[in-house]
């Protein structure tokens, strides 16, 4: 893969886009005070994206364009990881899910090494030790091994795997413009996450009261256009012009932001596990774009 022309402006955009998501848990709570706990609040804003963006699938497939339904296998590998990291939470700790989970960039190394025939050369070697050992020492206060111990682990471990090989996916599928992408995530997601809810239902509890779904659909409208969508396009669009691995590692700017967000806003602590752990992962984002080769 040759460098892109707009390589440094796409990486920040992308660590942008990927770091608003570690203060997702806010609208989160803010869906579980308005009656749409267990997981309802996740499952909602993916119905939402379906029904705004419907329309446009419909009007591109009119043209003879892309609707984002040829590509079942982006859409659900990204989707169903996307769902399991989600619902992750309901069955382990949230430190546990997000460690699980984050391994994504060993899982993407891997399949670029089988899948791509990619061999990672010393500047990967060195990003992704710095990022996962900023990760560990982030979340190692609790003496924490990256092994499942529970049905959640697994759930977000899985969650990570299938993610990262929807990213390699991404790198490597060629479609009209980045609209089929967040369509195919949104919609086989959703297939996917209506499974999964039935599977987990237990997990879930009872359906919310349509008063609950109705008093927070104009938030869910509003987190989905100018929020969950936009960012969404971004974080879907960006490897198939940096690479899976690369953005990868800048996923992680989430549990920066994350850690920053818990700190000030709640009562959680950060001492200086985050402060050297958020050190590290930023310094190992920061290294991954500017030694990326420039043509791999």
């Amino acid at each position: 893969m040759v460098r892109h022309r707009h390589h440094f402006k796409i990486a920040f955009m992308l660590a942008i886009a990927a770091g608003s998501w570690g203060v997702y848990w806010l609208p989160q709570r803010y869906l579980e005070n308005g009656g749409l706990t267990g997981g309802w609040g996740t499952i909602s804003q993916m119905m939402i994206g379906i029904l705004l963006l419907t329309p446009i699938s419909l009007w591109r497939k009119f043209k003879g364009r892309s609707s984002g339904l040829e590509i079942p296998f982006v859409g659900f590998l990204t989707g169903s990881g996307f769902i399991c990291y989600a619902l992750s939470f309901l069955l382990t700790d949230v430190v546990r899910a997000l460690i699980m989970f984050y391994m994504i960039p060993v899982w993407t190394t891997i399949f670029e090494i089988i899948f791509l025939k990619k061999r990672p050369g010393l500047e990967r070697v060195l990003t992704l030790g710095l990022a996962l050992g900023g990760l560990w020492i982030v979340f190692s206060k609790s003496n924490i091994v990256p092994l499942p111990q529970n049905a959640g682990d697994w759930l977000a471990l899985v969650g990570g795997v299938l993610f990262g090989g929807g990213l390699i996916r991404l790198e490597i599928t060629k479609t009209d413009g980045v609209f089929p992408v967040i369509f195919s995530f949104f919609f086989y997601g959703t297939i996917f996450n209506i499974f999964a809810g039935y599977i987990l239902k237990d997990y879930l509890g009872p359906v919310p009261p349509a008063e609950a779904f109705l008093s927070m659909f104009t938030f869910l409208v509003l987190i989905s256009v100018f929020y969950f969508i936009p960012t969404g396009v971004i974080i879907m669009w960006s490897p198939s012009v940096l690479g899976a691995g690369l953005c990868a590692i800048l996923y992680l700017s989430e549990i920066v932001v994350g850690v920053v967000s818990a700190g000030i806003l709640t009562d959680e602590p950060f001492g200086w596990r985050e402060i050297v752990g958020s050190s590290m992962i930023v310094l190992g984002g920061v290294l991954a774009v500017v030694l990326a080769p420039k043509e791999s």
